[in-house]
């Protein structure tokens, strides 16, 4: 017997904690481009669970990756060696130029380590007197909502309420150059800049060109690590393998996550070379699940697939298709709109329908109604992302839907 959609919203809201307000869809089926509720209604998916699922809903080559492995050897913790962490630790070293990778398994767990890893280092390497480093974050950052993340964030609903907060942290604007040049002027025990290349859940806010670039030379120049955030940009989201690469900026640190298992399964990695990485010493650092057999496959397998399937290039193509066709949308409800390969935001100025006034989320509740899944940021901002196995076809299928639910409310 299939049940109602009302009953699985009404088990979330009775038994789950109240920590997400989702659209009120409830999602069975999932398969490339496409989702299907539990009435069998499909969907584009134009979400792919935050840039997780850059590869496709269960894309064949990834979940037979995870059966072969789920019937093998699934957990060792890192007591011991296994079969499947050097390989995978080989893989993702040569595959994104780095010496060392640090498994985890979350975006959130990934950016805490990165933190330890920059205050190590300073203590080691740097010389930063003990417990006097300080790490540098932008304005509307998004890294997560742990603790420690938190405490370099700029949004309200994600920081009050939760203090006190960690100290050795100081907030400068993003995209300002000379911001983050007055700060390393000012402080020499300044260990790090973890940055985002684009910053997602603030509303795809793409940066000056030249920006990555200026702030990374900044960097060394003052000694300090350059970290980049790529736990959502990354993994061909932007058109390039890494949203670093658009301005050939090597990070010191490279934070990934989301995509490297292809949304099948929780890997997160964090990159550097030897005189960063062998900072952290046995001990220091660790997780019973990162670097496990099952995550090693099945990021191998979803690493694979963006190579085998050119999802960089089919990124940077679409992107431009996409933004062509927003700009031929003509509404007064669309103030701009921006973004980044396949990584875009719509900007809807809040608006009045029928005697009511009406934001993005309303927009989004009608894409729903006709076949597409996004979810508004900041209240005014849409954010598409569709999977990178998108088709140029399908692609304008997806866009007739949004130009035709944008000028219904015009």
């Amino acid at each position: 017997m299939t049940q109602s959609q009302d009953y699985y919203i009404g088990l979330e809201d009775r038994y789950g904690a109240h920590n997400y307000h989702p659209l009120p869809v409830v999602l069975e089926k999932g398969k490339g481009i496409h989702v299907w509720d539990t009435n069998g209604k499909r969907y584009f998916d134009f979400l792919s669970a935050y840039s997780a699922v850059n590869q496709g809903h269960c894309h064949p080559k990834i979940i037979k990756a995870l059966t072969d492995q789920a019937q093998t050897l699934t957990l060792t913790s890192r007591a011991f060696y296994n079969n499947t962490l050097g390989e995978y630790e080989k893989y993702m070293s040569e595959y994104f130029g780095f010496d060392k990778v640090l498994p985890m398994n979350t975006g959130a767990e990934a950016v805490e380590t990165a933190l330890k890893l920059c205050r190590k280092w300073a203590y080691d390497k740097k010389g930063t007197p003990k417990n006097q480093a300080v790490i540098l974050f932008a304005t509307e950052n998004f890294h997560g909502r742990t603790l420690g993340i938190i405490s370099a964030s700029t949004d309200p609903g994600s920081r009050d309420g939760f203090g006190p907060y960690l100290p050795g942290i100081e907030i400068i604007e993003y995209n300002n150059v000379a911001a983050l040049e007055n700060a390393l002027k000012a402080n020499p025990n300044i260990a790090g800049f973890v940055v985002e290349p684009i910053q997602g859940e603030a509303g795809v806010m793409v940066p000056d060109e030249g920006y990555l670039k200026k702030a990374s030379e900044l960097c060394k120049k003052h000694n300090a690590l350059f970290i980049a955030d790529e736990v959502q940009t990354g993994i061909a989201r932007t058109g390039k393998l890494i949203c670093c690469d658009h301005e050939d900026v090597k990070p010191d640190v490279l934070i990934l996550g989301k995509a490297v298992s292809g949304g099948v399964f929780p890997v997160s990695a964090v990159l550097a070379d030897d005189d960063i990485m062998l900072c952290i010493k046995p001990g220091e650092h660790g997780s019973t699940f990162g670097g496990n057999p099952l995550a090693c496959k099945v990021a191998i397998a979803a690493l694979d697939v963006v190579k085998d399937e050119n999802l960089s290039e089919n990124a940077e193509a679409l992107g431009k298709v996409f933004r062509n066709r927003m700009s031929k949308i003509d509404s007064p409800i669309i103030e701009s709109y921006r973004g980044k390969g396949l990584l875009n935001a719509v900007v809807i100025t809040p608006f009045n329908y029928n005697g009511e006034k009406k934001t993005a989320m309303d927009v989004c509740y009608a894409l729903k109604d006709n076949g597409l899944l996004a979810k508004p940021t900041h209240d005014h901002i849409i954010r598409f992302a569709p999977p990178l196995v998108i088709t140029e076809n399908e692609l304008h299928e997806a866009c007739d839907i949004i130009e035709k639910t944008i000028l219904s409310f015009t």
